[in-house]
């Protein structure tokens, strides 16, 4: 079981760090084309064929003129692509949020086209080795066919390069940012956990503390991993920090003490350490594995630039707070909380702490309101985002909480917001709030 969840996270650390890499797709489509250069050149093309019409007809010499001049080309491409992916990047970082630089290192299209970029690079490189040499002397004999595929890959990497300039000029838009971060967080929250908010157990004085093995962001936890560790041990294992908490190396991950029929050994902290290194993922920055209050993190980033003096752009913080009114609809109906796995009719084993719907609704509006009080359509779109999420739960403590928080967005409003022009469409809207979530 050990090994199995080990392998498991470690996939699961592999596969991040792969999402988020410029070069591990270019390097495979590298080797890629290498092969096929190999292969390519082992195919004789006789002057019978009705295929020798469509390959490269020049000489030796031409031949390695169209490699050399490719293999130069794209590396002056290569050398743009990087420096335009740069410019991206600071826009983002500058304008929007130092948190958006991942979307655009996992963007799939730039690692493709970067991917094209450097496999004609290796193709035609590697094509001067053979193209009119065999044996350190020249001959007039060479590998048509593989020429002929370097000149497909030129055409292939002008028509990418086409695409590159048009879905960067796109990717760098405000919409397509905010979209491109709901619907990430989308799929987070269609993945989370089915939890239930009443998990957290009371640590006694005796339990023994396993500490952080490095200092990191918590990625994600796999409870489930350690249930049958706990439950031979006959220990409770209650994690402390949360998915995207940070984790400071030798203070307490996680604390265990046994139920009242065990009596633990000396090893114990040592080898469910282990099974925690095993369920749980810990990385230098925070991630969407398991992190949807990430993507929420981001979204209100770009709201709380937006309203800052230096920008003063309300609008673009009312976009912001349209798509976190859809991930609250999709968080409202949802089971969330602390997960706690138990033996039937038995104690609890496993306690994994997760944000409760309180977290993610305070998350989303509490700064966002604090920055925007005094600007009505701020106002007016976190009364929205409450009345949208409230609509989507009949849970009487969840609507408690969206009516604490439409009070003090109306507290703030009518204390910043002078014009009673202004004021009046909020109060009204606000009423009407508090009396659905009451009902």
């Amino acid at each position: 079981m050990f090994g199995l969840a080990g392998s498991s996270r470690r996939r699961e650390e592999v596969g991040e760090y792969v999402r988020g890499s410029l070069w591990v797709l270019p390097g495979i489509a590298a080797l890629a084309a290498l092969v096929a250069g190999s292969v390519l050149s082992l195919v004789p093309v006789p002057r019978d064929w009705l295929l020798y019409k469509l390959v490269f007809q020049g000489t030796p010499d031409d031949a390695r003129t169209l490699l050399i001049g490719t293999a130069g080309t794209m590396i002056s491409v290569v050398a743009v692509v990087l420096g335009l992916t740069v410019v991206a990047l600071q826009v983002a970082s500058s304008q929007y949020s130092p948190r958006l630089l991942g979307n655009f290192l996992r963007d799939r299209p730039n690692q493709i086209v970067l991917s094209v970029f450097v496999a004609t690079f290796a193709y035609s490189t590697a094509g001067l080795y053979t193209v009119g040499i065999s044996g350190g002397g020249r001959v007039e004999e060479f590998p048509r066919l593989a020429v002929t595929g370097a000149i497909l890959l030129l055409f292939a990497s002008l028509g990418f390069l086409v695409y590159f300039i048009d879905h960067l000029a796109h990717s760098i838009q405000l919409n397509t940012i905010i979209d491109v971060v709901e619907q990430n967080t989308s799929v987070v929250i269609a993945h989370l956990p089915d939890t239930g908010e009443t998990g957290a157990l009371a640590v006694p004085a005796q339990a023994v503390p396993i500490l952080a093995w490095r200092s990191g962001y918590i990625q994600s936890v796999h409870p489930e991993d350690l249930y049958e560790a706990a439950k031979a041990a006959q220990v409770v294992i209650n994690l402390v920090p949360r998915v995207g908490d940070h984790v400071v190396e030798n203070t307490p991950i996680a604390w265990w003490w046994p139920d009242e029929s065990a009596h633990a050994g000396a090893r114990v902290t040592e080898r469910l350490g282990e099974h925690l290194i095993a369920a749980i993922l810990v990385g230098g920055e925070r991630t969407l594995l398991q992190d949807a209050a990430f993507g929420m993190r981001q979204l209100v980033d770009i709201a709380l630039k937006a309203l800052s003096p230096a920008i003063n752009d309300p609008y673009t913080a009312v976009m912001s707070v349209e798509r976190l009114t859809a991930l609250l609809a999709a968080l409202a109906p949802r089971r969330l909380g602390d997960i706690v796995l138990h033996d039937p009719e038995g104690p609890s084993r496993v306690v994994a702490r997760f944000p409760t719907f309180a977290d993610y609704v305070d998350l989303a509006i509490g700064q966002i309101r604090r920055y925007g009080a005094s600007e009505p359509q701020v106002a007016y779109a976190l009364l929205r985002l409450l009345r949208v999420a409230g609509a989507q739960t009949r849970d009487s403590h969840r609507r408690q909480v969206l009516a604490a928080h439409a009070r003090l967005v109306l507290a703030d409003a009518e204390r910043t917001i002078c014009q009673p022009a202004d004021l009046a469409p909020l109060q009204s809207e606000g009423e009407t709030l508090l009396q659905a979530l009451a009902g």
